[in-house]
């Protein structure tokens, strides 16, 4: 059985990321009334206490609309990574290369990003840190993104001593103002991608970092291991299980079986995460077809085989309906932006 934890269920340490966005709000004049609506978060909790993620979700809502500052999100970026939750924070901390942190921040996502899962592919020259939702946050998706690229951008900053070369995508229109785009990512960015991804070359990945230490890492890696386990969102998990299986597109009801519910109950759950299966199946196969486009150079006849239809004029137009592009067009569109990860 596949598992999962629901947003509505506590499992996120109120005195980690809850109390960051509590201090840095209250920081800034906002009302600890406004900022408390609607969350069932205690403002002085007793220890251990835990937040569900629909809570802090909502925390995070309020915090943006009552401080109403384009800068905000990038802000409690600066702020997130590494964290304090424990070994995989120390391993973290440790990495010796970026290689590392970016495997140990995609192997434990749950405890450091527990809001956005990212996942990390290379090819011909190429990485891609890219990020899905957990828990399902599509009123402040843009925010979340800009946070959490913001976060990595500033913890490869501080651990390997230089600015590092990210390019960005993003599966959104472009900003009315991307001022604070510019000062805490860089001037690299591309809109109305089809996915939120931070490239870079992969040379990157292995150069030694000045306050890495092997060692450290590998000991808190050991640690972290030994650590009770936190399990994934329901959107991470179901994500990573349609990503398994996208050659063979499961129905929501054996989705739903595998993951120890009634299909019924399976749609509630979604909808709930402001989702339905059919929107993550198709979200899971747009990200594949792309990394088939770029990273095997694929065209539209192997891509269509590979996801299994039973002829590239309907591939075709599933791919127009999933991104609202003919494959030509969205393949000529992006070539630019990851080609340009490249130095």
């Amino acid at each position: 059985m596949i598992a999962w934890q629901g947003a509505t269920e506590p499992s996120i340490p109120a005195h980690q990321l809850p109390a960051l966005v509590l201090e840095y709000a209250r920081g800034r004049d906002a009302s600890l009334g406004a900022l408390l609506r609607n969350t069932d978060i205690d403002p002085d909790p007793p220890p251990d206490t835990r937040v569900a993620p629909a809570g802090l979700l909502q925390l995070l809502a309020n915090a943006l609309r009552t401080l109403d500052n384009p800068e905000t999100s990038f802000m409690l970026g600066q702020q997130l990574l590494p964290g304090h939750d424990g070994a995989p924070a120390n391993a973290l901390v440790q990495a010796p290369t970026l290689r590392d942190a970016l495997s140990v921040l995609c192997r434990w996502h749950a405890r450091l990003t527990p809001l956005l899962r990212p996942r990390l592919e290379t090819w011909d020259g190429v990485a891609a840190l890219y990020w899905v939702d957990s828990h399902g946050a599509p009123g402040i998706r843009p925010a979340l993104v800009e946070m959490h690229m913001t976060a990595v951008v500033a913890l490869c900053r501080w651990l390997g001593g230089e600015r590092l070369p990210w390019r960005f995508c993003f599966n959104r229109a472009a900003p009315r103002h991307v001022e604070q785009h510019h000062v805490h990512l860089g001037s690299a960015l591309r809109f109305d991608c089809h996915f939120d991804a931070m490239l870079i070359d992969a040379a990157w990945l292995d150069r030694p970092w000045p306050r890495g230490s092997a060692l450290a890492a590998g000991l808190a890696l050991r640690a972290a291991e030994g650590e009770p386990q936190r399990p994934p969102g329901l959107l991470a998990a179901l994500y990573d299980y349609l990503l398994e299986r996208v050659r063979t597109a499961p129905a929501l009801e054996q989705a739903a079986g595998d993951f120890g519910v009634s299909a019924a109950t399976f749609k509630r759950h979604l909808a709930r995460h402001g989702t339905h299966f059919q929107a993550e199946l198709d979200q899971v196969r747009t990200h594949v077809a792309l990394w088939l486009f770029f990273a095997q150079r694929a065209d539209n006849d192997a891509v269509s085989r590979y996801l299994g239809f039973h002829d590239v004029a309907n591939f075709r137009r599933s791919f127009k309906r999933w991104t609202g592009q003919p494959p030509l067009l969205l393949r000529t569109a992006l070539d630019g932006a990851f080609a340009g990860a490249v130095a």
